[in-house]
């Protein structure tokens, strides 16, 4: 989804700072293979075993929000004809 604010860089950065300095702590340990879905604007965010799900209440709390997912412990979110790549500690 095109943000009219912001680039997808941006949005990138700003969701993967959001997750370093304040989610990341919190949730590698117990949540990993999730999804976290990011607002980059505010720091709200939701975290659960569905993408989907977690994006719908994120946009429940903020209908306008910017957003941006990863999946905790994992390089990408997805993978396409292959398998996920697990972050190195």
């Amino acid at each position: 989804m095109p943000y009219v604010n912001y680039t997808p860089e941006e949005v990138e950065s700003r969701g993967e700072a959001i997750y370093a300095e304040l989610i990341r702590p919190r949730v590698e340990a117990r949540d990993k293979g999730k999804f976290v879905v990011i607002d980059i604007e505010s720091g709200d965010y939701e975290i659960d075993e569905e993408d989907l799900r977690a994006t719908q209440r994120v946009l429940h709390k903020r209908p306008k929000a910017v957003l941006y997912g990863l999946r905790v412990g994992y390089e990408t979110a997805y993978s396409l004809g292959g398998h996920l790549l697990a972050e190195e500690s």
